[in-house]
């Protein structure tokens, strides 16, 4: 396989403080010769674990993004003890046009891993990943919100992966988030992810879902940017104190999945949705969760969705106007303690 045609002035083994760019050819009707321009920066200093942290994989989902950007600025090298990595915006064009996908080539770039160095730009940026930076991190963190289209109750979450050591790994990261919820989720849009691949290389993968919309109130931001904190203390990287939910004066974190295919709930019809309960509320089987109006027959009764089992409704559908096919409610249930007891209370 060709080598990547992405170039960067960092110089991935050198000490200290370095700001710097990932540099993207590619060419559109006013430049045959351009290069999208992706920041990023590395601080560095001895001996320790190497955190690759990134958001804006999706570009309308902005609180991992100015987490990300805040301890860019924050950050010296004396408080770091290894080497952190960080990429703000992986998908620029996208996030500058409040989009899922990038404008440039249409595609998500969190189905486009592994990559491919010849092809369009998000498989460009899989393809840098995949072969130069996953290779080099001991933690990769994949920041990202439900963006327009979901609404999440915040929380981390993590895939549940076959070798014992790595998940173990995962759930004491994400439990280090110090969010209400721990969330274990299935692939059901698509192959081809950004924390996939990283689990294919067997590194220790922390992810989130921070609420999302348009509007980001002030308690998601400060979660977002007090747990990333935290789970860089917690990795080794980031010297500091680290929080549990119990000298925070919480509760324990509740461990919930989303596994089978019946937990995410399709919109039957194209219309304006009512969601009637809130995320992270429990629900019980038959319990309407929403209302599915239809504009153009105001006298046509609501279609009800309903649980079709107890659970907790983890996210609901973001914007109104729906789609037929849209995810309207993805519902959650307790993790069984057999599964709980091969990640937890492990020294």
């Amino acid at each position: 396989m060709p080598d990547t045609q992405i170039r960067t002035n960092i110089d991935f083994d050198r000490q200290g403080v370095q700001w710097g760019t990932l540099s993207v050819p590619y060419s559109h009707n006013l430049s045959g010769w351009s290069q999208l321009q992706v920041p990023i920066s590395m601080i560095a200093n001895g001996d320790g674990p190497t955190v690759l942290l990134m958001a804006g994989n999706h570009g309308d989902e902005y609180p991992g993004q100015i987490a990300i950007m805040r301890l860019m600025r924050e950050l010296s090298a004396e408080q770091v003890t290894g080497r952190l990595i960080m990429i703000p915006i992986l998908n620029v064009p996208a996030s500058r046009a409040a989009t899922r996908l990038s404008p440039l080539d249409g595609k998500n770039l969190n189905r486009c891993f592994p990559g491919d160095p010849l092809g369009a730009v998000c498989e460009m940026i899989a393809h840098y990943l995949t072969t130069v930076l996953f290779p080099l991190a001991d933690f990769v963190i994949d920041l990202h919100t439900g963006g327009r289209g979901v609404y999440f109750s915040p929380c981390a979450h993590m895939h549940l992966v076959d070798d014992l050591d790595q998940r173990r790994a995962m759930a004491r990261g994400t439990e280090a988030y110090n969010t209400d919820f721990a969330f274990l989720y299935a692939d059901i849009a698509g192959h081809g992810l950004l924390p996939v691949e990283a689990e294919r290389q067997g590194k220790i993968v922390i992810t989130t879902e921070m609420g999302g919309g348009e509007v980001v109130p002030q308690p998601i931001h400060r979660l977002a940017q007090a747990g990333l904190r935290n789970v860089l203390v917690h990795s080794g990287v980031l010297q500091g104190e680290f929080h549990t939910r119990a000298n925070l004066g919480l509760p324990p974190t509740r461990w919930i999945q989303s596994l089978d295919q019946r937990d995410y709930i399709f919109s039957p019809e194209s219309g304006l949705y009512e969601s009637l309960v809130d995320v992270g509320v429990d629900v019980c089987a038959g319990q309407p969760l929403g209302a599915l109006h239809f504009p153009e027959r105001p006298d046509r009764e609501p279609t009800m969705i309903e649980a079709d089992s107890d659970g907790v409704l983890i996210a609901h559908r973001g914007p109104t106007l729906t789609q037929q096919g849209d995810i309207l409610v993805c519902l959650a249930h307790d993790v069984p303690e057999e599964v709980f007891r091969t990640f937890q209370n492990i020294p």
